[in-house]
């Protein structure tokens, strides 16, 4: 059986390096500070990800998000396109495309195109939210039945896999369509196709797409970073409705935490505070760019508002490098997380940046 990386799975479980227990990953949400760009933001991605190859993180993920000033991740394909320009071995990945946003055989070509530019080591993963308010959301998906497109998710897995994989069957509407770059050239005369296809994960926040993961014997990546609530009883359901498929013998489960590490505890707290008001804008429908810590730190809020920064803070692991690899540690065992991928919040691209070096350092996690 292969898993999510084309390597047998027994192989990806021992794929962590250092004194890490399980592999490290990266998840970026291509966060843009009050004061800097889109632009600026998108030379740290760059620049992260090759951090995160020379230090051997295992893979790096780019979310899509919509309509929100303080993350420039709208368009996940184009920015992997871009990394993987500027990378040779890290697979790359989405964390994930929204598939209800989009038509299953536009994901197909551009996860096919991504699969060509970097043979071997692109994700698909997918999620069934919009990744974005409902206004937007109608917007994308020129439709305001919103619920339609997440009842109708299997469905469109099922299209999309049928999509990458060629094989819709006989007098099938779709039967003659085909996602280029894609399996079909390889049928063609002369034709030469890489043997791999993007391996398909589901992500989710909740019991449907853990219970969907496991039913059809793929991999699961949970949203632990918002949804730590519900981590444990999601990761149970996925565990119990497993079922060995031609991807996976036995599950395999991501997490997704937010962790900021950095030289003293106070600017950890600094800047996760920050990402908490920032995270208080955006469920009140005021979206921005990530907050300078200054303001968060001098502004005044109401004490339902203080009420949410210090829970949503509670689930940030950070401190300096002993404490966020402590708290890494436990998370990893409390949940038997297979993977851990890392999302580091912070108001400037240097401190994202540090962050993901000190816990390389903490794990020692080589050089390369």
């Amino acid at each position: 059986m292969y898993n999510t990386g084309g390597t047998p799975v027994d192989e990806i479980r021992g794929t962590a390096q250092g004194t890490a227990p399980v592999p490290l990953s990266v998840l970026d949400l291509v966060t843009v500070g009050a004061g800097s760009t889109a632009s600026d933001a998108l030379r740290t991605s760059v620049a992260l990800s090759r951090l995160a190859e020379s230090r051997g993180f295992h893979r790096y993920w780019v979310a899509e998000h919509h309509s929100m000033p303080g993350v420039a991740s709208s368009s996940p394909a184009v920015i992997l396109a871009h990394l993987a320009a500027h990378t040779e071995r890290i697979r790359l990945g989405s964390g994930g495309v929204m598939l209800p946003n989009h038509a299953p055989l536009v994901i197909a070509e551009q996860f096919g195109t991504l699969e060509a530019m970097a043979p071997g080591r692109v994700d698909l993963g997918l999620g069934r939210a919009p990744g974005t308010d409902g206004a937007t959301a109608a917007a994308l998906r020129r439709t305001d039945r919103l619920n339609e497109g997440a009842d109708d998710f299997p469905q469109q897995l099922a299209e999309l896999t049928r999509f990458l994989d060629d094989d819709f069957p006989d007098g099938h509407p779709y039967g003659r369509i085909h996602a280029i770059p894609g399996p079909v050239q390889a049928t063609t005369p002369g034709g030469v196709q890489s043997p791999h296809r993007p391996p398909i994960w589901l992500l989710g926040s909740s019991g449907f797409s853990a219970r969907l993961s496991g039913m059809l014997g793929l991999p699961f990546a949970f949203a632990h970073h918002f949804s730590a609530q519900n981590t444990i009883p999601a990761l149970d359901l996925y565990r119990e409705s497993f079922r060995p498929s031609e991807v996976l013998d036995a599950p395999y489960a991501l997490i997704g935490v937010s962790a900021l590490a950095t030289d003293e505890e106070k600017e950890a707290r600094r800047q996760v505070r920050a990402g908490a008001l920032n995270m208080v804008r955006l469920r009140t429908g005021r979206p921005g760019l990530f907050p300078d810590p200054a303001e968060a730190e001098t502004l005044t809020l109401s004490p339902m508002e203080e009420e949410f920064i210090q829970t949503w803070s509670a689930n940030v692991v950070h401190g300096t490098v002993d404490e966020v690899r402590a708290g890494l540690d436990d998370l990893q065992k409390r949940t038997g997380a297979d993977e851990l991928m890392i999302t580091s919040h912070a108001h400037t691209g240097e401190l994202r940046l540090h962050s993901y070096e000190l816990i390389a350092d903490a794990y020692g996690l080589p050089v390369s």
